[in-house]
């Protein structure tokens, strides 16, 4: 029997060359500034941007109006992998939650490829076997936030 899971998405142009887009998933001072989406701050905790690397972010979220984190009431730790670097074009990572809640268990697949566009670059983001715990809602809000956060730092 064939588990059935989820797959969000999201997409944004952003008025900056592919280039300057990719750099920013490969600095871990970038990243921490634009991947956190609104209302958590992000601190790197270990980096290594290569094939077969990752990184380790503790992702906290901010005030008192907020849902309960992954890892413990105010956060998410999160382990990434980089499966795949292709410069300017693509980056295929695998996630996992630090969490004791089954809801999070398994690893996420996320796909960020960089394509063209006549006034910058189209940025898409596709997670797969997203866990159930995190609503499709939230989610999407997360990832359009990110990329929201992602054109601010490099337009």
């Amino acid at each position: 029997m064939r588990t059935v899971t989820r797959t969000d998405r999201a997409s944004r142009l952003i008025k900056a060359p592919a280039a300057k887009v990719y750099a920013a998933f490969l600095d871990p001072h970038a990243l921490v500034r634009w991947l956190p989406p609104e209302g958590m701050s992000g601190e790197m905790l270990a980096f290594d941007a290569r094939p077969g690397g990752g990184y380790r972010m503790a992702l906290r979220y901010e005030g008192e109006d907020h849902a309960r984190g992954k890892s413990d009431a105010d956060s998410d730790l999160v382990e990434v992998r980089f499966l795949k670097l292709v410069p300017d074009r693509l980056i295929l990572q695998a996630a996992d939650f630090e969490s004791d809640d089954p809801a999070f268990a398994g690893t996420m697949t996320m796909s960020w490829s960089f394509e063209p566009a006549e006034s910058g670059t189209r940025v898409a983001i596709e997670c797969e076997n997203v866990p159930q715990g995190i609503t499709r809602r939230d989610h999407e809000m997360g990832l359009k936030s990110s990329l929201k956060n992602l054109a601010a730092f490099v337009e």
